[in-house]
């Protein structure tokens, strides 16, 4: 088992090309902090249909031929 020193001695990051530039590894550095820091808020689960709120309000019903079978169906 590892103690926080010891992690802190090894870099997160070797390059081992040794004809990298710096703004090379410069961006290599920017991208992989984006991708770390890419926590904040999850994303909203979708709402169930059953728990929408226009589902409380009231619709006229369908008319005319297969009304009755219409009126039924959700919408």
């Amino acid at each position: 088992m590892r103690s926080d020193t010891e992690n802190a001695e090894q870099p997160l990051l070797r390059v081992i090309n040794p004809d990298a530039t710096p703004e090379e590894v410069a961006a290599l550095v920017a991208v992989f902090s984006a991708l770390g820091s890419a926590g904040g808020e999850p994303p909203r689960k979708p709402r169930p249909s059953w728990n929408l709120p226009a589902r409380g309000v009231r619709t006229t019903h369908r008319h005319g031929e297969g009304a009755w079978r219409a009126s039924g169906l959700p919408r």
